[in-house]
């Protein structure tokens, strides 16, 4: 099975803890890679997408820790995804170095209300660049105080997403109208940039992943038509269909 950046940040936040990481169903048995209880594990069937974009995920502290965390399942899919933990005053030099290399062209993906004027619409790279999606992956406040207090991010241009659709999210309650989980925001970030299968297929796996979560939280079998059995129906499909 493959490990991946979220994997090894999670090994390294929990080394460093100082006390154990007391939320709600900490008690529970999960498996340390997709964070479900141990019966519903979803590790062996995780996609992998062919894909021409990255990821840079900033999270905050206590986000990596959260079982109910989304932006793990970004990482499953896409091979090139790093993550860091953010820090107001000591930034990571891994992760300033990884936004200056000249073979990425880093997006910040954040509500245009907050920065209007350094808002696109569309992902125009220049030759010999890919995108560098960089998600700030937290609460809604501590999003906007990561967005605020990393003047590194300052000089990238933002894109911004108006969904049409409610979140399908419901593992935890939102403070904002109409906001959605990391994965969601990738996945509509990925179909702006043209990889119409791969937005659906983080979709699908954002399904599974709930659907699994909330099986293990309230304690219920998963249903006869499962999001996972949906997923593996669109993987039979020919990508150049979609």
């Amino acid at each position: 099975m493959r490990i991946h950046a979220i994997h090894t940040l999670y090994e390294e936040r929990l080394a460093r803890s100082t006390r154990p990481f007391l939320a709600r169903g900490c008690k529970v048995q999960r498996c340390r890679q997709c964070m479900l209880r141990t019966h519903l594990c979803i590790c062996k069937h995780r996609p992998l997408a062919t894909s021409n974009a990255a990821f840079l995920l900033v999270m905050f502290d206590d986000e990596i820790l959260k079982p109910s965390n989304t932006g793990r399942l970004i990482a499953d899919i896409f091979e090139d995804t790093f993550a860091y933990i953010w820090s107001r005053t000591e930034p990571n030099s891994e992760m300033l170095a990884l936004l200056d290399d000249p073979q990425w062209q880093p997006y910040i993906v954040f509500p245009a209300e907050y920065a209007p004027e350094r808002e696109v619409t569309t992902i125009a790279l220049e030759a010999g660049k890919r995108p560098l999606f960089i998600m700030l992956d937290g609460s809604w406040a501590e999003a906007k105080k990561m967005f605020r207090k990393s003047p590194y991010l300052d000089r990238f241009p933002l894109l911004s997403i108006n969904p049409d659709k409610p979140s399908r999210y419901k593992m935890r309650e939102a403070s904002k109208e109409n906001q959605l989980g990391t994965a969601e925001v990738a996945a509509r970030i990925i179909d702006l940039f043209g990889e119409h299968y791969n937005a659906e297929l983080l979709d699908l796996w954002f399904d599974v992943f709930r659907e699994n979560y909330i099986a293990g939280k309230m304690n219920r079998l998963l249903p006869e038509l499962s999001s996972l059995s949906i997923l593996e129906k669109f993987m039979s499909i020919d990508e150049t269909t979609i």
